[in-house]
């Protein structure tokens, strides 16, 4: 009896650690407010806000600003400090990348990819925080509030909602889109979806190989990020579960190797968006 009370009680923890702290309107009532279970927040449907997501995100990609931003005022030739370095390190390995891949013409594209990089892997090191030290944050402020503290809800890492990696990926693909039509102008990007590969006797099985390679490219993008980084958040979770003694004896060896995921899938991320820019960009066979 003993170990299904555990099992039960293990299970709470891992639903409660994946649940976003949710805010939308509930279907029976109609008043707005905050979801107190998993189920709730379900029923709020598509237009309810993952807090936590949002939260996370905007506070993180403000630091990203605000730190370049700074460090882009002091700036000198004559003696740049040790943050100037890495900045121009950041920016130049970026520049490498956005030669070596796009062959346009657009200085959107270096600013886009470098946004990209950084924002992704300060929203993925959050997996590197202990798993219960923000959730038990939250959960204190809102009992300071008044809330039962079962019903607070923290998810700390935004790219571990799917949410947050199809709202960038989304808006990748409509600037895909975008430069898609401004570069090969609306007729020439509706012949591509048309006539290629296999020309105009093809037209239908042409639509079809054109238009899944077109949608499979914010999905890809999405969907890779989501499942690296939800695969190691739960790892982090069930090695939370173990006795103490344990923990630390496997999550320093994951941790150490997580870093590895977190600046690859970011990288990966920035590569597919240079190349998918890329791709908007060529005008050869038009």
């Amino acid at each position: 009896m003993s170990t299904e009370n555990e099992l039960i009680a293990s299970g709470d923890y891992i639903k409660h650690h994946l649940q976003n702290l949710t805010y939308g309107q509930n279907p029976d009532t109609g008043v707005w407010g905050l979801a107190h279970t998993a189920q709730e927040a379900k029923d709020m449907g598509f237009m309810a806000f993952h807090l936590d997501t949002l939260g996370v995100s905007f506070v993180l990609g403000a630091l990203f600003l605000l730190f370049f931003y700074s460090i882009g005022k002091k700036m000198t030739a004559d003696t740049p400090s040790g943050a100037q370095n890495f900045i121009e390190s950041i920016v130049e390995f970026i520049d490498e990348n956005v030669r070596g891949s796009f062959n346009g013409k657009n200085p959107m594209v270096a600013p886009l990819a470098l946004t990209a990089f950084i924002w992704i892997i300060l929203m993925n090191t959050m997996d590197l925080v202990p798993v219960d030290w923000l959730p038990y944050l939250a959960q204190q402020i809102g009992v300071f509030f008044g809330a039962d503290p079962h019903h607070v809800f923290f998810k700390v890492v935004p790219t571990t909602d799917p949410n947050a990696t199809f709202g960038m990926s989304i808006g990748i693909f409509i600037l895909i889109i975008y430069y898609s039509i401004k570069e090969k102008g609306a007729g020439g990007f509706a012949g591509e979806l048309l006539f290629h590969p296999f020309g105009k006797m093809m037209l239908p099985f042409n639509l079809f190989l054109e238009g899944v390679n077109l949608i499979a490219k914010p999905v890809s993008l999405a969907l890779r990020l989501f499942g690296n980084m939800y695969a190691g958040e739960m790892i982090f979770i069930l090695i939370a579960l173990l006795p103490f003694w344990i923990q630390w004896s496997l999550s320093l060896p994951w941790a150490i190797f997580h870093i590895l995921i977190v600046l690859l899938q970011a990288f990966i991320f920035m590569t597919l968006v240079i190349v998918y820019m890329d791709m908007a960009h060529q005008k050869d066979e038009h």
